[in-house]
């Protein structure tokens, strides 16, 4: 019963947690401010990003995890700024000066930061369930 509840409760919200706050920060850091909803959708994607290599019957090329990954991360920050931006009216961020930007919530060169993000966060999940929960 410990295992179950370390494995299918405290560890996935301990990564969404540290994710999120990992993101928040930098953002502040970047911009100078950031928004609640970042924590949950900085969250989101680094635990998704982290089961990416955690399947015992497909283990995708580092490659493929790292575009994989951005693709998650957009996919995310874009159906964050749908909710957020768009539908509560929080205008949190606009994409729509950027180019290639789809509904000012997403765009390409964000895209393209993802993807180098991304082994970060591999790596960092890949510490965390070695170091804190010996997976």
């Amino acid at each position: 019963m410990r295992h179950f509840v370390v494995t299918k409760i405290v560890q996935p919200l301990f990564l969404i947690s540290f994710g999120g706050m990992v993101y928040f920060n930098f953002e502040i850091l970047y911009r100078g401010y950031s928004h609640i909803s970042m924590i949950i959708c900085g969250g989101l994607s680094f635990y998704t990003i982290g089961l990416l290599n955690e399947g015992k019957k497909w283990h995708p090329s580092f490659l493929l995890q790292m575009i994989l990954g951005s693709l998650i991360i957009i996919s995310y920050e874009y159906l964050t700024g749908v909710i957020v931006n768009i539908y509560l009216k929080l205008h949190v961020w606009d994409y729509s000066k950027v180019p290639f930007n789809y509904r000012g919530q997403i765009c390409i060169p964000f895209l393209i930061i993802w993807f180098f993000v991304t082994p970060l966060c591999i790596w960092m999940d890949d510490v965390i369930r070695e170091v804190v929960f010996k997976s």
